[in-house]
């Protein structure tokens, strides 16, 4: 199958508009460049483990709907590019620390023709919003759920989720993650069983929901996240 038909696949499964495959063929064009910042460069691959990865998120409540989203360690932009193209009237803003990741997001952003994205130089601790809270925060293969949930509940509104891309999680990161979502406000809403593409093995998405106000001590200074996480 080639990447042009997999894309068209993945547009008619989501009940997207073909009007997103235009942009949706151009990341995968910038993603199969040898300079792009992912180690996977084949276009059929691409479009696997990155577009229709990405794209699992349409399967959580709400996220076709929201106002604004917060990607986390954006890397080569994703899932915030794929998500932005699929889900055109929300804004998204791609956290991302690496100068160079940041780049090649705004380049790509300017080539997938998006209106509606942020490109923020930032570590994500240090990163402040004063626009008010978001609808979900999206972390894709950035950090354990601990880590993420530090990150996350102080980006988001009451009510707002945290989406976390994994793979299997062990009950030691279950336990902490719980005991991390009570001293930051948030609850355990779920987990999808995704399965994005044929070859993709025990892919979730962790789902944590802010309940109450994030004490204003969290995030900690850069670093003390994923130094000493919060466990039970």
């Amino acid at each position: 199958m080639t990447p042009r038909t997999r894309l068209s696949n993945l547009v008619r499964d989501y009940h997207l508009d073909d009007t997103v495959l235009p942009a949706l063929t151009a990341l995968v064009q910038a993603l199969a460049d040898e300079g792009a910042p992912t180690s996977v460069h084949r276009p059929t691959q691409v479009v696997d483990v990155h577009v229709a990865d990405s794209l699992a998120a349409l399967a959580v409540p709400g996220v076709r709907h929201a106002r604004r989203v917060a990607d986390l360690g954006a890397g080569a932009g994703l899932p915030g590019l794929v998500l932005a193209a699929a889900v055109p009237c929300t804004q998204f803003a791609l956290v991302e620390s690496n100068a160079r990741k940041c780049d090649f997001i705004r380049q790509t952003v300017m080539t997938m023709a998006l209106a509606n994205v942020s490109v923020i130089h930032s570590r994500v601790e240090d990163w402040r919003d004063a626009s008010g809270g978001h609808d979900f925060v999206c972390a894709r293969a950035v950090a354990a759920l601990p880590v993420l949930l530090e990150y996350a509940a102080p980006l988001l509104r009451i009510g707002g989720l945290l989406v976390a891309w994994k793979g299997e999680v062990g009950q030691p990161e279950s336990v902490d993650a719980a005991a991390a979502a009570s001293l930051l406000g948030c609850e355990a809403a779920g987990v999808l069983a995704v399965t994005p593409f044929a070859a993709s093995d025990r892919r979730t998405l962790h789902l944590f929901r802010k309940v109450e106000e994030t004490p204003p001590r969290y995030p900690r200074r850069a670093g003390m996240a994923s130094k000493r996480p919060l466990a039970a």
